[in-house]
């Protein structure tokens, strides 16, 4: 029997979960029931929250893991409102005029013409996983770090069945993993594993083993460190003990905005979570949520909308330490470059693309909400499918590609300095409906992911849909190619009548709009929605 699945197809007849003391959305089933677990053991959603993350480190390893960044929007029971961003920057020695030097080196042109290339040793920041976790326990949990990992471990070591979107990603970055170490750790007989395979990922579980036991200094500083820092100078790439072992997370303020008369809240630079703000803004200032959602009405003028929030956050955001990130969320503004919008599409709204690299970039998300009020949406990534395709010795720690996102422009707001943070696309997000009614919410996938807040929100708030059916309506994505990739769900007299406005249509799989997850909790009562897109589940008890 062929159990090759058809991702070019999504329908979806799901119900919003319910529950009463906890719940658990994420990308993949077995991720999701590690977290209950973690809830069901007296953890909150904060333990759960890294449990979750960790097993999703495992069971979907093309999108996660150790080697990548971790950030969190939460409210908390006692009504506090934060942000946790583990993000790590460029190595310290990594000079412009060095990194341009080394790939013009490897790709036999000028410097001055040469672009960050998009995998390798190169592209290789310094990882805040690890940390992030540790201190997402320390500061919100109730747990130990040895507790939240202990579902991760145990399908690392004693082995998971292969689900069919993650077996087919895994197939898809195989080329991703060219080094020894890391066709070892990901490739178990010399190929990706198949639909329903059994695999284990030993180094993994022995390196998250070592955390639960010794702390996230386990993988800054002594033996795994030097694996680290070895393998990725043996390749050529610039990162050092001292870049690792200077890392800390940092607790930031979020920003936000109103729309629909809810609050809601991103992350600030250096991630995209401006980006979603404009474009709620400017949405709003056109008024495109008084047509139906899936009108080309509506369509029309969001996706003008997300093309000023992305043309502006794609210029402007970058590491705050660096240069000063203007105010882009602002009603005034937001008038501003609504007035610019007509009845038909524009075609020169410049989009300066740090790069080109985040365009079809894929990670994961899980929300999660407790009985006591805790809700927190929760954001993992490598960037691209394994990150760089350098995997440190023998720890299985694939570690990510996230410096592909500087530019080597000199001139370039994002342009890479030494120890500078690049522009990150990851913004997990948070919704406050009325006074106890609060969401934690997120879309995946590159750009896909302010444009998915943006239409998610819009269905919740303009549309009235309950969760799951704001997560499974048809989505449109602007590419900063220009095009508009839209789902072939949509009727096709509404492309048609898209494409009369001036819109490049494409007709695009679900996959290439990202996943999403929401957790809800209303007045004691909680929910949670998922977005078959990807393997999302949604658990409660």
């Amino acid at each position: 029997m062929d159990t090759t699945p058809d991702l070019d197809q999504f329908t979806s007849r799901r119900s919003t979960m319910y529950a009463t003391r906890g719940v658990v959305a994420t990308s993949q089933p077995l991720a999701a029931a590690a977290g209950v677990a973690t809830l069901r053991d007296g953890g909150n959603a904060f333990d759960a929250a890294v449990s979750t993350a960790a097993a999703l480190n495992v069971v979907e390893p093309t999108s996660t893991g150790l080697g990548g960044d971790v950030f969190a929007l939460y409210r908390t029971a006692d009504g506090e409102i934060g942000a946790l961003r583990s993000c790590g920057g460029a190595p310290s020695s990594a000079t412009l005029d060095d990194v341009r030097r080394r790939v013009a080196d490897d790709a036999d042109v000028d410097p001055n013409d040469a672009t960050m290339p998009e995998y390798g040793p190169l592209t290789v920041t310094v990882p805040g996983t690890a940390r992030g976790w540790e201190r997402t326990i320390e500061e919100l949990g109730e747990l130990s770090l040895e507790r939240a990992l202990e579902s991760a471990i145990e399908y690392a070591t004693e082995g998971f069945p292969v689900s069919e979107i993650i077996a087919q990603q895994w197939a898809e970055a195989a080329d991703v993993l060219r080094g020894d170490d890391a066709r070892a750790a990901y490739l178990p007989d010399g190929r990706a594993p198949t639909v329903g395979e059994r695999v284990r990922l030993p180094q993994l579980g022995e390196t998250m083993q070592r955390i639960a036991d010794g702390g996230a200094d386990v993988v800054y500083e002594g033996d795994i460190a030097d694996e680290i820092v070895s393998e990725v100078q043996s390749r050529g790439g610039f990162l050092s003990h001292d870049d690792l072992a200077s890392f800390e997370p940092e607790f930031v303020d979020p920003v936000s905005t109103t729309y629909g008369g809810a609050e809601i809240y991103e992350l600030p630079p250096n991630n995209q979570g401006l980006v979603a703000l404009e474009a709620l803004n400017v949405a709003e200032a056109l008024e495109a949520g008084e047509h139906p959602p899936d009108s080309p009405e509506r369509i029309h003028l969001a996706a003008e909308a997300t093309k000023r929030a992305l043309t502006d956050g794609l210029h402007h955001v970058t590491d705050p330490e660096f240069a000063d990130v203007p105010t882009l969320a602002s009603k005034s503004y937001a008038s501003d470059r609504a007035a610019e919008i007509g009845s038909n599409a524009t075609d020169d709204v410049a989009v300066g693309v740090p790069n080109g690299r985040a365009e079809d970039a894929d990670t994961v998300l899980l929300t999660i909400a407790d009985e006591a009020g805790n809700v927190v949406s929760y954001i993992n990534s490598r960037f691209k499918d394994f990150g760089s395709g350098v995997v440190a010795g023998d720890t299985g720690i694939a570690l990510q590609n996230r410096g592909s996102s500087f530019s080597l422009d000199p001139e370039h707001p994002n342009r890479l300095e030494p120890g500078k943070r690049p522009f990150h696309t990851l913004i997990p997000g948070l919704a406050r409906f009325d006074e106890d009614d609060w969401a934690a919410f997120g879309v995946m996938g590159g750009y896909m992911q302010p444009q998915g807040h943006l239409q998610v929100l819009m269905n919740l708030l303009d549309d009235g849909m309950s969760i799951q059916e704001a997560l499974d309506f048809p989505r449109w994505r602007y590419q900063t190619n220009g095009q508009l990739a839209v789902e072939g769900r949509f009727d096709g007299s509404v492309l048609t009548k898209l494409a009369r406005r001036g819109h490049d249509v494409r007709v695009m799989p679900p996959p290439h709009f990202g996943g999403g997850q929401i957790a809800r909790t209303a007045d004691g009562v909680l929910s949670g929605g998922t977005d078959p897109r990807k393997d999302g589940t949604a658990i409660g008890f």
